[in-house]
């Protein structure tokens, strides 16, 4: 066939195609081509994933650029900038300040339905700095924060896979939009509700959400995890000279413990599934004075909505009762929140399926060796919760999870918020190391390094995949509505936990960035001057601990 009559036949096709998406599609389909003949999608995908091998150059830079960075929720302004100037130099469209969020931000291209919502966490762990590479605690700043749960590589993923499909998309005139997003100050739960509530998914048909994990994964329904509220709880009293007239002041930090020594006494009857914690980040100024205020943050974790609410209002009763012990006053603030998970059935199994043609990355013998020194650094346990072997990377590819038949809770991620009002699913990729602690500098070991990229790399090709899956394929767009109608949402109505006028907690983790960036922006990565971060730390990879060097109690320095 000559280059006009193909021309032709593909515009012929997509007239047809347009014509029917409009008469049968379901709603969230509307102006959707019919299902691609299976040839045609075959052939598009290989050339996918060679495009994305392409970008491997480029997918590395972006990892290593973004863990360079490592910036505090809600103070993520360089990871931002840096990449929201990628997006805009190849056509995106770019919101930014989202929610009164300052690093918050839409990119969005293309046209028409559907509309599907890609997205991932930014931020990163206090006290996590570390250098990549090196199997044992070797912060780059003493005490400084860093990618300690891997938050640095998820947008880099997103990019990769967007601007591969992009190309197709322009070539082949395929009708849809694109719109990436990043979740700002995850650690809090601090933007995802806000988002919502804000109506920045109110036209998505579907939302990919990318997480860094250690195999390639994807669930469905119930994930076992808890919801959350975030309370913050501000003690007023009164100063005094703690010596001189201790009787005229009236302790902030009295209240503050009290509240504390009830909450703890609480525990005792608390359900199995529930969970809670919390740190003081005000207890007064200096031993001599009687602190006049204090504060106590929150976090109370359950399986459910209604109990997560139970459980803040017994919060709300001992603080009270706090203040009637002190002579004090309270107020409090909601600084996030997030639903328990739930994850979409039809958008799940198609992405399995794609990743089960992309598979596991090719590990190096140098790969294998840094996993298992960290492994032995950080006595992991020899088997995970699902009772997998935990040895090195994996070599096996996870299997579709399904619901949990019972949980006793665990953690929690606000991607369930828009899990309650889109259909979406979260895709784990294997860029970290198993049987690791989580939220700690152990967890940024290999975050640039060739297991993060290779990892990218391969999650970026299961999030093509499937995205073109979503764009071709009317029927997958409304299996995943129907999911979401008749199962999911069928007896469980979401209601948002941050009213109408809360607002993002903004502020957070300013002091500790300003304290640490001057000396991290030494560090910031030159990928003009250096071929990876590993180069320009002058880093050996892998790097172990010597033959019988002893190491730190407990593997945590």
């Amino acid at each position: 066939m000559n280059q006009t009559s193909t021309s032709l036949g593909k515009r012929s096709w997509l007239a047809a195609g347009l014509l029917a998406g409009l008469a049968l599609a379901p709603l969230g389909a509307r102006a959707q081509a019919p299902a691609m003949p299976p040839a045609k999608l075959e052939a598009l995908k290989k050339e996918l994933l060679v495009e994305i091998d392409k970008q491997q150059k480029t997918t590395q830079q972006m990892v290593d650029m973004v863990f360079s960075f490592g910036e505090l929720g809600f103070q993520e302004t360089e990871t931002s900038r840096y990449l929201t100037g990628i997006l805009k130099k190849n056509g995106f469209v770019i919101q930014t300040g989202i929610s009164g969020v300052p690093t918050a931000w839409t990119a969005t291209w293309g046209k028409g339905k559907p509309v599907i919502a890609i997205g991932s966490d930014i931020d990163c762990i206090p006290k996590a700095s570390q250098k990549p590479g090196v199997a044992y605690h070797d912060p780059i700043i003493e005490g400084a924060p860093g990618h300690g749960e891997g938050h640095n590589s998820g947008v880099p993923l997103n990019i990769t896979a967007v601007l591969a499909l992009k190309k197709i998309m322009e070539r082949e005139h395929l009708p849809g939009t694109l719109m990436l997003w990043p979740g700002v100050a995850e650690e809090q739960l601090g933007t995802k509700a806000y988002f919502v509530r804000d109506g920045y998914f109110k036209n998505v048909d579907a939302c990919i959400f990318t997480h860094v994990g250690d195999n390639l994964g994807v669930s469905y329904g119930d994930n076992g995890g808890n919801g959350m509220i975030s309370v913050k709880f501000d003690f007023d009293g009164q100063a005094a000279h703690s010596a001189g007239a201790p009787w005229r002041g009236r302790s902030a930090l009295d209240a503050v413990e009290l509240m504390d020594v009830g909450w703890n006494f609480h525990r005792e009857h608390m359900e199995v599934t529930q969970r809670s914690h919390y740190v003081i980040p005000d207890g007064g100024d200096q031993p001599n004075v009687v602190p006049s205020k204090a504060s106590v943050w929150y976090y109370f974790r359950d399986r459910t909505y209604p109990k997560i609410m139970e459980m803040y209002a017994d919060a709300l009763k001992m603080a009270e009762g706090a203040t009637l012990m002190t002579k004090t006053t309270t107020t409090h603030e909601v600084l996030g929140s997030a639903w328990p998970g739930h994850m979409n059935k039809a958008i799940a199994e198609a992405m399995y399926q794609n990743m089960r043609t992309v598979g596991l990355p090719q590990w190096s013998a140098d790969d294998q060796v840094l996993a298992r020194a960290t492994q032995v650094e950080m006595k992991a346990p020899k088997t995970d919760r699902r009772n997998r072997p935990i040895d090195g990377l994996a070599t096996k590819l996870d299997s579709l999870t399904a619901p949990e038949a019972f949980s006793i809770g665990g953690g929690s991620d606000d991607i369930a918020d828009i899990s309650w009002n889109v259909p979406t699913v979260v895709l784990r990729y294997p860029a970290n190391i198993p049987g690791l602690p989580g939220h700690h500098w152990s967890n940024a070991i290999a975050m640039a390094t060739p297991i993060a990229h290779k990892g990218v790399t391969a999650g970026a090709k299961a999030e093509a995949l499937t995205l073109l899956d979503m764009l071709v394929n009317p029927a997958l767009i409304k299996d995943a509505w129907t999911y979401f109608t008749d199962v999911q949402t069928k007896d469980t109505k979401y209601t948002p936990m941050v009213s109408a006028t809360d607002k993002p907690a903004i502020t957070l983790n300013k002091n500790i960035m300003a304290q640490y960036r001057p000396e991290m922006a030494k560090y910031y990565y030159n990928p003009a001057k250096y071929k990876s971060y590993l180069e320009q730390l002058g880093i050996t990879y892998p790097t172990v601990r010597p033959a019988g060097a002893p190491a730190k109690a407990n593997g945590t320095d």
